[in-house]
């Protein structure tokens, strides 16, 4: 079956067509690492895993590179904040970003290349951009010059000025244009350094990606991804610097974006004041409940946060893991109903055909169907008791207390004093209890 993406290069949806059928290469923008992920940062994980594991589903080899940016002005910063080094932060964020890929049961790429790993392939890259005339030089700064290239915007789909006008242009003595951008810059005082052909200093954030995608998957290959707030500058210099460095008339044919996670409608980000981080709700909830959530919505359309969400899909998942078992047999999952993912990742799509599979499976029809469907995107990795541990740890009351007020509430029952009896049984609802009156006796369970 074919599968179709939406391709920001052309702005409309195509067939994916990729170069080589025996090796797809796919390269996704990964996190800069001065800060702990939040749930915005965690869409695209979730979303890019789904691709990855349905181009495995297609072909035979999959090349998923997604990178780690260790160096950083950020990062810096951050450092200096928190008075500790900059390897010392960058090990420490990286470390917490792959459990969070683990709690979100994210697939490992097939390589995950640090920035700082790399400079030689960014001093080699900036030397032929240089040599080539797209580059130039001034007090030990190395800037691109984006008039040199023709095709700057098409990815933005607006004009030079346009872009311009629109973004934080960095101001320097230093540029011929105000929209060149830099390659390489020197480093003061304590800040990382390496020694270059223009003294010692860093590369700039947009090269790390040209460099590291280059070195595994060739000057040209099949899919770019990252949010949509990638689409400018960075991706669209990405293209600029690695077209003219490599003379190849693509960077990658595939360009898709997810789109923003809001929280009331408003973007969230650290300027909002209204982040939530992935390590924040590892004691609350398990990462299925995430994941769930962060595919709920089209990758294209933003994604609204809200208690209701994360309610309705713990709701899901829990009505799900009662037809679940480790016991079933995995099947191979049918291109019925997988076809909304190849049209475009619909992932609500794909969410429905669970909901109807479900129905069948919870009256004993095709339980193996339902849960290898489930595992495909991601779900049901954990087993049943663990399921179970994650509402226990949450309840609000331990199982003794939940007793002691079982047995007031048949006190209050037997007294008919019924509106004490409603009362204790909405206690034990809002603190995570529900207890069902069956065959005489009162039987209760973790929601």
């Amino acid at each position: 079956m074919d599968i179709f993406l939406t391709n920001n290069l052309t702005n409309k949806k195509e067939q994916f067509v990729p170069k080589n059928h025996k090796n797809i290469g796919m390269y996704v923008c990964g996190p800069t690492v001065y800060d702990d992920p939040h749930i915005g940062n965690a869409r695209p994980l979730v979303i890019f895993d789904i691709l990855f594991r349905l181009l495995k589903n297609t072909f035979s080899k999959v090349t998923y590179v997604r990178n780690i940016t260790d160096i950083d002005d950020k990062i810096i910063k951050s450092s200096q904040e928190q008075k500790i080094s900059t390897s010392e932060l960058t090990e420490k964020i990286t470390s917490n970003f792959l459990d969070d890929c683990k709690f979100l049961n994210c697939e490992n790429p097939s390589h995950q290349p640090k920035a700082t790993e790399h400079i030689d392939l960014m001093i080699e890259m900036i030397n032929q951009l240089l040599k080539k005339g797209f580059a130039y030089e001034k007090n030990k700064h190395v800037y691109f010059e984006v008039k040199k290239f023709s095709d700057y915007g098409k990815l933005s789909n607006k004009k030079l000025e346009d872009l311009i006008a629109g973004s934080r242009v960095e101001i320097s003595d230093n540029k011929k244009n105000s929209e060149d951008f830099v390659l390489w810059k020197p480093s003061i005082k304590d800040e990382p350094s390496w020694d270059s052909p223009w003294g010692k200093g860093r590369p700039g954030w947009h090269l790390e990606c040209s460099a590291m995608s280059k070195k595994f998957l060739g000057n040209e290959f099949d899919i770019h991804g990252g949010g949509i707030d990638l689409i400018f500058p960075h991706h669209e210099n990405e293209i600029a610097q690695s077209r003219c460095a490599n003379d190849s008339k693509i960077f990658a044919k595939y360009w898709v974006h997810n789109a923003f996670i809001t929280m009331s409608n408003e973007k969230m980000a650290k300027s909002q004041g209204n982040i939530l981080k992935i390590k924040d709700f590892k004691s609350k909830m398990s990462g299925q409940v995430l994941r769930l959530a962060l595919m709920s919505a089209h990758y294209k359309q933003p994604l609204d946060w809200n208690d209701k969400l994360i309610n309705d899909c713990q709701n899901t998942l829990d009505k799900w893991y009662r037809v679940y078992s480790q016991d079933i047999k995995s099947v191979q999952v049918t291109d019925e109903i997988i076809k909304p993912l190849y049209e475009d990742l619909n992932t609500p799509g794909y969410i429905a055909n669970l909901h109807k599979l479900y129905e069948g499976a919870n009256k004993g029809k095709d339980k193996e169907l339902f849960v290898s469907a489930c595992k495909f995107i991601g779900l049901f990795n954990e087993n049943n008791e663990q399921w179970e541990n994650h509402k226990k740890n949450n309840a609000l009351i331990s199982e003794e207390e939940i007793n002691t007020k079982i047995d007031l509430r048949n006190k209050a029952r037997a007294d008919k004093d019924y509106k004490e009896a409603d009362r204790i049984r909405d206690e034990l609802f809002d603190k995570g209890v529900l207890i069902e009156d069956k065959d005489g006796k009162t039987l209760w369970k973790f929601k």
